[in-house]
């Protein structure tokens, strides 16, 4: 027969809703998900200041309607920002049990051997989801499906109860006849579903299966029957919100998010500012000004520009001065951005990599350690500059067309939140000098396209260590995203300086400095 009951366990990999993965128990993926689980931990010491307890996030909604382009979004946007998360996509179940799809007949309220199935597949999702939150280091588990009747929501309901979770519902509501259409074709043409992908079938097809659901929708309530529920409601993808009793700071972040996310077509442009005179001489940090080479590469990004007649473009850069000179010369309006700032280096600002591994040598090797988590004495971490650069990523999902001047670690955050890196790999992710980067929105992802300019550059990027240097962990832990900005190792100076205007304050002590004498005797 087509249809089977889904198996116990529904193991799959939220990155890829098309297709599923079962677990084969060989030696390679238990140890692949070991290091997840260790990720996980790592990640939920700092995401238990957001969440006090797991959340589940329920999609409410008839199909069409960008559920499950709302769920991918959230998810990249709350793994940015350090709250592990992941969605359970129903269909994904449901196709693992139904492996050949026939038509919207499944979907009719009347077939009693499909609503049973399409039951324990929601059960099954239910149990993953519970693994998820209480085994497997997550704090956030978003369930993509339309949860369009109340029976299936107060069965959600009954759920988190039961394992004392928190709930937040996001409903999608659309009534243009346009979106609907355009959502269908950019998406349920390339569905598993549909493997002929024939335009004509999958429109009329799935326009039954739509109408299917309609016959038992019942929306949320928020006058009576839902008003006791924490949700929000989409409108027309984001004309209105209405938003009904939030409960918690991770609520909050949410609702900020999905009012903020505009579906609309643009493109974001990236690129870091040209060659420097201390890239030049391979110093970090600083604000040193352009090397010839850097002022080519100026010449050369007005002319791609001019060549790519992107007359409505924004132009944003950071304040320090080798963006302010790359953008001088493209003769177009542009703002400043202080939070675009590159990675504040702390008393390692203007060294070379050499100066820092002789004059702070745990310090370097600490960073090897956990370069995402580091943090810079007096500095900043790549998770300090993830949370400060949230507004740009805020501004970016509303703009139109964008460029954006910045600097090497700067445009590896900006980057992981659109192409959905983690945090191990962000601090090691490619960002040349005098390359363009354009990012395109698509349905469930990113479309990416590098332009090299043709102006030579110093290659600034340092590879990840091979192997791991075994450290103290009492050093290990002695400083970094996790430990408040005022621990006792934090020194106080102006931002900026440079070669002729050195810090007021003297450079930091190492850390070996900073303990007592009888633990310097151990380092």
């Amino acid at each position: 027969p087509a249809w089977t009951m889904p198996r116990e366990r529904a193991d799959f990999d939220s990155g890829n809703m098309s297709s599923t993965q079962i677990d084969n128990s060989s030696a390679n993926s238990a140890e692949a998900k070991k290091t997840d689980l260790r990720m996980n931990e790592k990640k939920c010491s700092w995401a238990s200041y957001m969440t006090n307890s797991p959340t589940m996030i329920v999609m409410i909604g008839l199909p069409a309607r960008g559920k499950t382009y709302m769920s991918k979004k959230l998810t990249r946007y709350l793994n940015w920002i350090g709250v592990p998360t992941k969605v359970f996509n129903l269909g994904v179940y449901r196709r693992e049990a139904v492996r050949a799809y026939k038509s919207y007949d499944f979907f009719r309220h009347d077939n009693e051997e499909a609503m049973k199935i399409r039951k324990q597949c929601a059960l099954v999702a239910l149990q993953d989801v519970k693994a998820y939150l209480t085994k497997e280091g997550g704090q956030i588990a978003v369930f993509d499906a339309t949860n369009t009747t109340r029976e299936r929501r107060d069965l959600i309901l009954a759920f988190v109860k039961e394992n004392a979770f928190k709930v937040f519902f996001v409903e999608s509501v659309c009534d243009d006849p346009e979106v609907i259409a355009a959502n269908i074709l950019e998406v349920k043409v390339s569905s598993p579903d549909y493997p002929e992908r024939h335009r004509e079938r999958v429109m009329d097809d799935f326009l039954k299966r739509i109408e299917c659901y309609k016959v038992t929708y019942q929306p949320l309530d928020p006058d009576d029957y839902d008003k006791d529920l924490s949700f929000i409601k989409v409108m027309n993808v984001g004309r209105r919100f209405l938003v009904n009793r939030v409960q918690d700071y991770i609520q909050s972040k949410i609702v900020y998010y999905l009012m903020n996310i505009h579906v609309h077509s643009h493109s974001i442009y990236l690129c870091r500012h040209g060659e420097s005179n201390h890239n030049v001489e391979g110093r970090i940090g600083g604000d040193s000004e352009l090397s010839p080479r850097g002022k080519q590469f100026a010449h050369a990004l007005r002319d791609f520009i001019e060549e790519h007649r992107l007359s409505d473009l924004k132009v944003w850069t950071s304040q320090l001065r080798r963006t302010i000179q790359t953008a001088e010369e493209l003769g177009v309006p542009y703002e400043q951005w202080k939070i675009l700032n590159e990675i504040d280096a702390g008393v390692c600002e203007e060294m070379t990599y050499e100066m820092i591994q002789n004059t702070f040598p745990e310090e370097f090797a600490l960073r090897d350690q956990d370069k995402y988590h580091y943090r810079y004495p007096g500095g900043e971490s790549y998770q300090d500059l993830v949370q400060r650069l949230e507004p740009v990523i805020m501004e970016l999902e509303r703009q139109g067309n964008v460029l954006v001047i910045c600097h090497q670690a700067v445009m590896r955050c900006l980057l992981a939140y659109f192409l959905d890196k983690s945090a191990e790999d962000l601090p090691y992710m490619k960002c040349p000098l005098h390359t363009v980067l354009k990012l395109t929105p698509v349905a469930y992802g990113c479309k990416v396209e590098m332009f090299y300019l043709n102006v030579e550059a110093v290659n600034t990027h340092r590879d990840r260590p091979l192997g791991k240097i075994p450290m103290d962990s009492a050093l290990i832990h002695r400083r970094n995203s996790y430990t408040p900005l005022a621990s006792h190792d934090q020194v106080k100076r102006p931002r900026l300086y440079s070669a002729g205007n050195q810090p007021w304050l003297p450079l930091a002590p190492t850390p070996s400095a900073l303990m007592p004498e009888g633990r310097q005797s151990q380092v």
